[in-house]
């Protein structure tokens, strides 16, 4: 039998000294400052945006951009970007790494994204996710036509839906098969001929003599170890990311046929990240 890719060795996160507590203290209350001081302008544009708008939301994604940009300023790690964000209707689907994930792909692009039901209850991080914009659905299939709904009004309304059909994150080093349940929303009679699905390529190069995993966070990783190890690091590393072209829902037969490109072209994009690290 062979080996699970996730045999449970996790990268040693560095001991930290003084001066790196004091990055810690210095970035993490300026990143406190700059993600909830940006959650109550959103909650206060909101209010109006609401009201007028209804599901659209023309102000408020830009906002969680700034931050989400910002947020890599502070901590000192280079985000590099290649290709284009589509502008059309559609989904974008990107290989999931860490919950640095979160910044990276809201910081380019205006996207919304997919997660697992219990998000939603989880302290601090659910209250974000239901502000800006996040869909929960349920692993429970008599939902799923309920879900279509949700995904199909969300889509039509121009909203980019983002989520990670590996289902769960991963060493950064590889790409996991991509489940196709998700994908099946795109194929309803009045989507499938007005959108695209964006397969999204990221990777994560670490700190200088830091473990190529460094800012992946996955398995049973504590994520307090992992943030303040991501915080306290003098010379950080950076994020690469690479948008691909639009894949036209229309021009395949199924779920799994699109599944099985946007994981292609995911997976290559990703290799080619790596050989060039």
């Amino acid at each position: 039998m062979s080996q699970r890719w996730d045999n449970g060795v996790h990268p040693d996160m560095p001991m930290l000294r003084p001066a790196d507590w004091l990055r810690v203290i210095a970035r993490g209350g300026i990143l406190i400052i700059l993600v909830f001081g940006g959650l109550l302008i959103l909650l206060a544009v909101r209010l109006i945006e609401l009201p007028l708008c209804g599901q659209n939301r023309p102000v408020t994604p830009y906002i969680t951009q700034f931050v989400c940009r910002n947020a890599f300023r502070v901590l000192g790690i280079r985000l590099d970007i290649t290709g284009a964000p589509m502008t059309g209707r559609g989904a974008v689907v990107a290989n999931h790494s860490s919950w640095l994930d979160i910044f990276t792909l809201n910081a380019t692009k205006r996207i919304y994204f997919v997660s697992k039901s219990e998000v939603a209850s989880w302290p601090g991080i659910g209250w974000l996710a239901r502000a800006t914009g996040t869909v929960f659905i349920e692993r429970n299939p008599k939902n799923a036509r309920a879900q279509t709904e949700v995904f199909r009004d969300r889509l039509l309304a121009g909203h980019k839906l983002l989520f990670f059909p590996e289902g769960t994150s991963t060493d950064g080093l590889q790409v996991l098969a991509f489940k196709t349940t998700l994908f099946q929303s795109f194929f309803a009679e009045d989507l499938r001929n007005k959108i695209a699905v964006q397969p999204v390529s990221v990777h994560y190069c670490a700190p200088p003599k830091m473990d190529a995993r460094f800012y992946c966070w996955w398995g049973e990783m504590t994520f307090g170890t992992h943030l303040l190890a991501t915080l306290g690091t003098h010379r950080q590393g950076s994020v690469r990311v690479i948008y691909h072209a639009p894949l036209q829902v229309s021009d395949f037969a199924n779920r799994k046929a699109l599944s099985a490109a946007c994981e292609a072209v995911v997976r290559e994009g990703h290799n080619k990240l790596l050989s060039t690290t």
